[in-house]
């Protein structure tokens, strides 16, 4: 502590202490600390009498003021410090004191600087109030930021991708330096859309919990753990790294023995066509993959949508918490194979949780988990996503991303033969035109794009016009209306492949075509083309070609793509080998050259076909002979399967034709009261 500290400590002011040694010159405590004598006690010594109008001698010690401050010109007795360090303490000390406002510290040689501060001391008996500091942080460059000014982490966010602020290639057209497949984690997070729509208030609500009831759990990027799922163990399902090529990592799902043996009694629960022997084996598993998909699709079909996410969100829950420590979501580098049956439960999670997202009014979060599920395969796509991607693009309104997909990949995909995107991106294009913070140049561009991209596309694909005008409710003008080259002949004369493509496009995104300013935009681009039509144009013809000798038979992912999409329109459109074999949401239509790792014993499939299920039964009670043995079990199996989906499929045509007639209605609504 300093002399002047005890000075006031003590009540006295400069002049009234008596001669001590140290003012003689005979400081006792150099001689002290020679002897190895202990320093003396601070507060020690005479004491003056007490000052007249303090109550309380304490209140004259500076607030500021730490009793171990250093005073220049004093050294303690029991350490030796440089003269380095004695310096840079004196400057910090001096630092620290001129920001919290206290007076400069004394010296033995200015006295006159003591007797202004005492005095100054002497006249003020009101204690001197404690200053609150700010408290300060410090951001990611290592600056120092007060609490007043930082904002928040989201708005930052979103001003760094703020496209008036991303950088401008030559033609005006925004380009982004980051991967075109890049997945963002905040994005995969439904909530935050949710808040950025309606705020925190109404999606939260009051239901924040306390920090003292908080429970543990993992922390995830696909899903959030609920408190009322069961508690989580390891199901017997690991990842392994196989093989890294080009920059490109390839992982893969293993299933341990214990999981196997699940695996063979869910396929004996599927077998028996009853979802009681899936909820018991879930029951006994509740992490197993493909009964939690399984049962989703049952409780949606029993209109229990809640119940359905609910479950699709575990099975996502249980396959990322078995992820390899170098598997990464965002990279884009990171593959699956669709052709191991291990890898099939992630794409059809993802996939059936996507479309959750958007009936759910997030297309934003759906459009990162497509790109999530693209970015696994994105040569073979066996979900064929790029048929969805463009309608979650124009709905999260990501117009610059769905036009960059298409420049980068038009090359080598030619991603301008699928309707979907010959007709999405010029509306894209569109949108970009109708924005006012964009540069007039770079509007009269997109403009130019989308006029000269939808005249392309009214060409190669006129069945769709007469159908997406039909679904928005509006009347064509005679000219189009009675031209051949839109009516009913354009549709008929297509293949059945290019048919379900127009018909999902057409279902799916009817909606996006019904803003008044889009028909207005389309109308003149739709009398161009007839104008090109009756010059006979080569272009025309060039496209009659391709419709031609294209589009003969679709993939088997563009049929899964449909089946599990469930739009009415493609699905009525489905061929009848895709309709008349058994499809299971746990793995529906499976690749055909699929790489299988373990298979089913034969001694499970002997049992199984042993104990007779109900519908052998049934069978059997309308057959008496009817004998499943030997080789004819599977092709009887089969014949079986087929009639019942075409009689399923027969039974679900009649019920969506069925109309119902409403009963007619008398003049005289009070009657006479007698039956006829």
């Amino acid at each position: 502590m300093s002399r002047r500290a005890l000075r006031r400590l003590r009540g006295e002011q400069r002049g009234q202490e008596g001669p001590g040694l140290g003012e003689l010159g005979l400081d006792p405590g150099p001689e002290r600390a020679r002897q190895g004598g202990p320093p003396p006690a601070p507060g020690k010594g005479p004491r003056g009498p007490p000052r007249a109008g303090v109550s309380n001698r304490f209140e004259l010690i500076p607030a500021e003021e730490s009793e171990d401050e250093p005073v220049a010109g004093e050294e303690r007795p029991d350490t030796r410090l440089s003269e380095q360090d004695t310096a840079r303490g004196s400057q910090e000390g001096s630092k620290d004191r001129s920001k919290e406002g206290t007076v400069p510290e004394e010296t033995d040689g200015d006295g006159q600087r003591e007797g202004q501060e005492d005095q100054t001391l002497a006249t003020s008996n009101k204690p001197r109030k404690k200053k609150k500091k700010r408290k300060t942080k410090k951001n990611s460059a290592g600056e120092t930021v007060e609490d007043n000014d930082l904002e928040d982490i989201d708005s930052l966010l979103e001003r760094i991708e703020d496209p008036r602020l991303a950088p401008q290639s030559q033609g005006g057209i925004t380009t982004d330096s980051r991967p075109l497949l890049y997945v963002e984690h905040r994005n995969l997070n439904p909530e935050n859309e949710l808040k950025r729509y309606f705020g925190a208030r109404a999606v939260l609500g009051d239901q924040r919990p306390r920090h003292r009831q908080r429970q543990y759990v993992r922390s995830m990027w696909l899903t959030a753990p609920k408190n009322t799922w069961p508690r989580y163990s390891k199901t017997g399902i690991t990842m392994q790294l196989l093989d890294t090529r080009r920059g490109v990592q390839h992982f893969t799902f293993e299933h341990h023995r214990e999981y196997q043996q699940v695996q063979f009694k869910f396929l004996d629960a599927v077998e028996s066509m009853d979802p009681n022997n899936i909820v018991l084996l879930l029951q006994m598993n509740p992490y197993h993959v493909d009964s939690l998909l399984q049962l989703s699709d049952v409780c949606r079909m029993q209109e229990d949508q809640e119940m359905a996410r609910d479950l699709i969100e575990r099975a996502l829950y249980s396959l990322e918490c078995t992820f390899h420590p170098v598997f990464s979501l965002t990279s884009g580098t990171c593959r699956l194979d669709y052709r191991r049956p291990e890898n099939r439960a992630f794409f059809l999670a993802l996939f059936k949780h996507l479309m959750f997202l958007e009936k759910r009014g997030c297309p934003r979060t759906a459009l990162e988990f497509c790109k999530l599920i693209l970015s696994l395969d994105p040569e073979n796509d066996p979900l064929c996503v790029l048929l969805l991607i463009d309608f979650l693009s124009l709905r999260a309104r990501e117009y610059t991303f769905l036009t960059r997909l298409f420049q980068e990949w038009e090359s080598h995909r030619n991603l301008s033969q699928l309707p979907n995107f010959a007709f999405s991106v010029p509306l894209a294009y569109f949108f970009l035109s109708q924005q006012e913070e964009r540069p007039e140049l770079e509007r009269s561009q997109a403009r130019e794009r989308a006029a000269r991209l939808i005249q392309l596309a009214l060409i190669m694909f006129p069945s769709v016009l007469m159908p997406l005008l039909d679904h928005c409710s509006v009347q064509p003008d005679a000219r189009v209306a009675s031209h051949p080259f839109f009516g009913l002949n354009a549709q008929i004369s297509q293949s059945p492949a290019l048919n379900q493509l127009t018909s999902l496009y057409v279902g799916r995104t009817h909606a996006l075509w019904k803003d008044p300013a889009v028909m207005a935009w389309l109308e003149p681009h739709v009398h161009e083309v007839l104008h090109m039509v009756e010059a006979q144009n080569a272009l025309v013809q060039e496209a009659d070609h391709k419709r031609k000798t294209r589009y003969q038979s679709a993939p088997r992912n563009i049929y899964r793509h449909i089946i599990l999409s469930e739009m009415k329109e493609a699905t009525a459109a489905l061929p009848l080998e895709v309709t008349s074999q058994p499809v299971m949401g746990f793995d529906p239509l499976p690749p055909l050259d699929s790489i299988v790792s373990y298979t089913r014993p034969e001694r499970m499939r002997t049992s199984h076909a042993s104990n007779e299920s109900s519908l052998s039964l049934f069978f059997r009670s309308l057959l008496p002979n009817f004998n499943l043995q030997g080789d004819d079990e599977a092709r009887a199996m089969q014949d079986i399967n087929q009639g019942v989906n075409r009689l399923m499929a027969a039974m679900r045509d009649m019920l969506a034709n069925i109309q119902f007639q409403e009963p007619p209605r008398d003049d005289n609504p009070e009657g006479d009261g007698d039956w006829d």
